[in-house]
């Protein structure tokens, strides 16, 4: 599916401008995303709750068709994270695009994972209660890296992606369901599992209950996951993008130009004067 954004022109574009005139603008009907179609954009997405970022992905799409959009993220979450975290909005607005993987649930309603069979291995070789022997531990955890490898590695890989990374999980689940629940990340935001304890959740399985309750849910999540890091916090109330996308994806962020795309995000946000309209 085809995100449209200002500066954009197409059929899609068109199509789009006819949805949004009949929810109550009053657009020329052209194919070009200017700042008209982006202002009536940002109101139908107010009107309906969700982020009012102006640009139409799967969402806005969904709820122009008639979709439910009970379970995704609202423009109030965002606004009400903005003042937990005392940022402006346009920060929160700028993580959210960038970090997020957009869409916090798959098609058939379950959040989306990415199953780590390296942590996994981790998890597994870890001490967890008084007599627990290590050696045996990671004797147990190789054995089970020889017969199944692709659920259990000391090595990253062997992804599917979408629902198929369920089929990992639940293979994973029987050897161990905790380890399992700690070896995967969770939502639009990818908040690993083993983070629940740190993140104030009573168990990993009551973490994995509220990430598949809603994006407002999984948005809360990585504003604990923030607060919970004082450098990251503080690299991102500074907005020094370069320092928060390092933390937050790894070394390898340049690659995917993390930095960049945040610094962009941010400033088209704040230039566009939304954060104060919006808010109010």
């Amino acid at each position: 599916m085809t995100t449209l954004r200002h500066g954009d022109r197409s059929q899609a574009v068109r199509d789009l401008q006819k949805k949004l005139n009949s929810n109550g603008a009053t657009l020329v009907i052209d194919g070009d995303f200017g700042d008209a179609t982006e202002r009536a954009v940002k109101a139908y997405q107010l009107k309906i709750g969700l982020v009012a970022d102006g640009i139409v992905g799967a969402k806005t799409l969904a709820a122009l068709a008639g979709s439910d959009c009970q379970q995704l993220l609202k423009n109030a979450d965002l606004v009400a994270a903005a003042q937990r975290l005392d940022l402006p909005l346009a920060s929160v607005y700028a993580v959210n695009e960038v970090e997020s993987k957009g869409k916090g649930f798959l098609d058939n309603g379950k959040p989306v994972i990415l199953f780590e069979r390296h942590i996994m291995y981790r998890q597994l070789i870890t001490p967890r209660h008084d007599g627990d022997d290590p050696a045996e531990l990671k004797r147990q955890a190789d054995q089970l890296a020889i017969t199944n490898p692709a659920i259990v590695n000391p090595k990253p890989g062997g992804y599917v992606g979408g629902t198929a990374e369920y089929q990992r999980l639940s293979a994973a689940r029987l050897i161990d369901d905790t380890a399992a629940l700690e070896s995967a990340s969770w939502g639009a935001f990818q908040i690993m599992g083993f983070h629940w304890q740190r993140l104030g959740y009573a168990s990993v399985q009551d973490f994995v209950a509220t990430m598949s309750a809603g994006e407002s849910q999984q948005l809360d999540a990585f504003v604990r996951f923030i607060e919970s890091d004082l450098v990251l916090y503080k690299a991102l109330k500074a907005r020094k993008w370069a320092e928060f996308a390092k933390l937050y994806n790894g070394p390898d962020y340049a690659r995917n130009l993390y930095d960049v795309k945040l610094q962009r995000a941010y400033e088209r946000h704040a230039d566009c004067g939304c954060g104060q309209e919006i808010a109010a």
